[in-house]
Parts: C-alpha cells; structure tokens; sequence
C-alpha cells in the first residue's frame, strides 16, 4: 500500500532514529508548554487580590498617610497601605487629600 520507504535495512534505520529525535523534541515542547501553562494558572489562582482602597505613605517617622488612592491607581507610589471603605472616607472626610488621577473622593461620595 505505502511502500515509498527505502528498501534496505540501513536507511530505514536512520529514518527510525531521526524520527524518533523529532517525537523527543516535539514531546519535550509539549512538556513546556503544559508546565507554562500549570505555571500561570497557578500564578492566577494564588494572585492577592487588589485592595478596593489604599493610602499612600509618607517617609519619617510614623510614616504619616499622604493621599487616599483607588486601589487601582498607577499614581499611588511604593508605600501604600490596603484601607477599606470606611478609613477612606475617614481620611477624606479629615482632610487628607485624594489623588487626582484616580479621584477616590468623587467615588466614595465626599464632597468638599
């Protein structure tokens, strides 16, 4: 039926070999990819969730809370703390500012 293979023992030898040194490369491709994959739905499934709220942080002592942020805010700096709902209008409402890029007193309702 198919009978287009060399006919000496040989060459059929090294079309078996050459072969199977493709069914190794490929099979180690698909074992990196399915551990790439494990790998970032891990990273998924363990990712901390981002906080609703966050003040950002002075330096000094005490580390005085500099600004209200969204939780999402890419203005808010390195030092930050989560806050919830209520510290965030706590803070608004006694003067602290919010950002103005992510504009948190306007979500949270408080006006000036």
């Amino acid at each position: 039926m198919f009978d287009d293979l060399p006919p000496d023992l040989e060459r059929l030898l090294t079309l078996r070999v050459w072969h199977a040194m493709w069914l190794a490369r490929i099979d180690n491709k698909i074992s990196d990819i399915q551990q790439r994959e494990a790998e970032r739905e891990h990273g998924e499934r363990v990712q901390p969730t981002r906080p609703e709220w966050i003040v950002q942080l002075g330096i000094g002592t005490g580390r005085p809370a500099v600004q209200v942020h969204a939780g999402d805010c890419y203005a808010a700096g390195s030092r930050r703390r989560a806050i919830n709902r209520d510290e965030a209008r706590r803070l608004l409402a006694s003067g602290l500012p919010a950002c103005p890029h992510c504009q948190p007193d306007i979500d949270l309702r408080i006006l000036d």
